[in-house]
């Protein structure tokens, strides 16, 4: 089974973290935008990680992410569990939604800041994603209003597919596409996601 972004692409392994140390980090412009919200503990949570994005300008050029989105993005990358973002996560995360925005955009003709099922289809296909129609039914319905997926509404959707294919990955040993969860295992990847 092949899995989105293997080879490279989106899901790459290993990028993102800022080399060297704290000199470098604050040359970075992004840091710059990080250190002004992030706490004493050089941490932020949703709400600062939403108004730390808008700032920057990584919000698509369309409104704010809304907090669910953020909060859906602090969980695909918090590798501690702490509910919060560093800035090496900031980091990678200003990559994959550089990423996820240049496809969306692609998609996006008109620059309505949406875009239709199939658009979404084609979308999710480009980014190695091999969803049967009927799957990809379910991902359109969720994520459409009136037949159309916002900006916000398709970084959430990629969130939410990156995370969910990252555990169930992580599983998949024999690379078979095939995996066998008990029902607490099932609950816990599926809510933290």
């Amino acid at each position: 089974m092949a899995y989105p972004g293997a080879g490279g692409g989106y899901y790459q392994a290993g990028y993102g973290g800022a080399p060297g140390g704290p000199a470098y980090q604050q040359q970075d412009p992004l840091y710059g935008y990080f250190a002004a919200i992030a706490g004493q503990d050089g941490q932020i949570e949703s709400e600062e990680l939403q108004r730390c994005l808008t700032q920057a300008g990584m919000s698509g050029g369309y409104k704010p992410f809304n907090l669910e989105t953020c909060r859906l993005m602090i969980a695909m990358l918090d590798r501690d569990m702490s509910g919060k973002m560093g800035f090496n996560e900031f980091k990678e995360l200003a990559i994959v939604l550089n990423g996820w925005k240049q496809n969306f955009m692609s998609f996006d003709a008109d620059r309505s800041g949406s875009v239709d099922g199939m658009e979404l289809q084609r979308a999710l296909g480009t980014m190695g994603y091999r969803l049967s129609p009927q799957a990809v039914n379910v991902v359109v319905r969720r994520y459409s209003t009136h037949g159309r997926i916002t900006f916000d509404d398709y970084i959430a959707c990629c969130v939410k597919l990156r995370a969910m294919t990252d555990t169930f990955r992580r599983r998949d040993g024999a690379q078979q596409g095939i995996v066998s969860f008990q029902y607490d295992d099932f609950i816990m990847s599926v809510m933290s996601v």
